[in-house]
């Protein structure tokens, strides 16, 4: 069972949301609410798996709220489901530690996908904003090098990760223990001096580490 806990101020549209995660088999939501003015105790109280986390939201809004877990919490997902496809908006959710990014024209039965995908390690974005942080990294014009002392089977494993791979999809595509994959990931998050996968993933495109 896939635990969810949704962050959005449109009522039809949170009302919308959780009637079709909660109607559909192995997800269940745990809470909807229209801020994230009280985030840390939802969090603490209802251990969720994913959250579901407007941008633009009265109070305090989504990038105010993944900041606030992610002092506390690295392990839980996080997606932005938004309107906003801009750059700025973009890179401050994945600086501050956002697993995924999502339009809310995404389709419903997409967006289970989704949510299921990064439940289980991954790292979902709609096409068009994978292209954007693409172009938007690949425009940093810093010396590529391994001052981070990456092992190759640590820069192995994050090459998958920029790839879209769950631990499951990496440990399957290098034969390794899914324990194995965690210790090499965690190696990488110290070595990177990062909180989570989507921080690892700008920080290997900026530095251009792959």
């Amino acid at each position: 069972m896939i635990k969810v806990v949704i962050y959005e101020d449109n009522p039809q549209l949170r009302e919308g949301l959780t009637m079709l995660i909660d109607g559909t088999e192995g997800f269940r939501v745990m809470g909807a609410f229209k801020n994230c003015s009280q985030i840390i105790h939802e969090l603490n109280e209802y251990k969720p798996d994913v959250i579901l986390m407007d941008i633009d939201m009265p109070g305090v809004n989504g990038i105010e709220g993944l900041k606030m877990v992610r002092q506390i919490n690295t392990e839980v997902s996080i997606i932005m489901l938004t309107v906003f496809d801009d750059n700025s908006n973009i890179f401050e959710a994945l600086r501050n530690g956002a697993n995924g990014y999502l339009l809310k024209k995404t389709p419903p039965a997409r967006l289970l996908e989704y949510i299921a995908e990064a439940a289980t390690g991954g790292a979902p974005m709609t096409s068009s904003i994978a292209s954007q942080v693409l172009k938007m990294f690949s425009g940093l014009n810093l010396p590529g090098s391994n001052q981070y002392n990456l092992s190759e089977r640590e820069k192995q494993v994050l090459q998958l990760l920029v790839n879209g791979y769950s631990y499951k999809m990496i440990a399957a595509d290098m034969f390794i223990a899914m324990d194995t994959v965690r210790s090499h990931i965690k190696k990488i998050y110290e070595k990177l001096h990062v909180n989570s996968k989507s921080e690892a993933v700008a920080k290997a495109f900026r530095d251009r580490l792959l």
